[in-house]
């Protein structure tokens, strides 16, 4: 139970930051992802943010024997960067700049959906779906 609510919580944390940093709105989004045009760099500071925080907090979270809510931390093992992580980043990559979403956005216009993001969740399930039935069929 613990460790739902941990996930709950982190979840709804997560979401507010993509709420209040304006990555939920897929114009703003686009915007970024539109070099050659009116392209808006504000989303640089998001990522800037994220990565900032990221690289600090996880090596503090890495010293210790093991996360608060399981046994051991569940880090990738496959470092190498094969075909699968180049196709799949490509395919995530073009879903991201025809959309403007991205799996968390996403998710966090469920707490005010939009009539694209009710198109974009079901079609994301169904590549992760069928991204999952490729993956088992190597």
């Amino acid at each position: 139970m613990k460790r739902l609510l941990f996930a709950l919580l982190s979840g709804v944390i997560f979401g507010a930051g993509l709420a209040l940093s304006g990555m939920t709105d897929p114009a703003r989004v686009l915007g970024f992802l539109n070099l050659r045009g009116h392209w808006d760099p504000s989303l640089l500071f998001v990522l800037g943010g994220a990565v900032g925080v990221t690289l600090f907090t996880f090596r503090l979270i890495l010293r210790r024997p093991a996360p608060l809510t399981d046994s051991r931390f569940h880090l990738p093992t496959q470092t190498r960067i094969d075909r699968p992580l180049i196709v799949g980043a490509a395919v995530f990559g073009v879903g991201w700049g025809l959309s403007g979403y991205c799996p968390g956005p996403a998710f966090a216009q469920l707490a005010n959906p939009g009539v694209e993001a009710l198109y974009f969740l079901p079609a994301m399930l169904v590549g992760i779906w069928l991204g999952s039935r490729l993956r088992r069929g190597r």
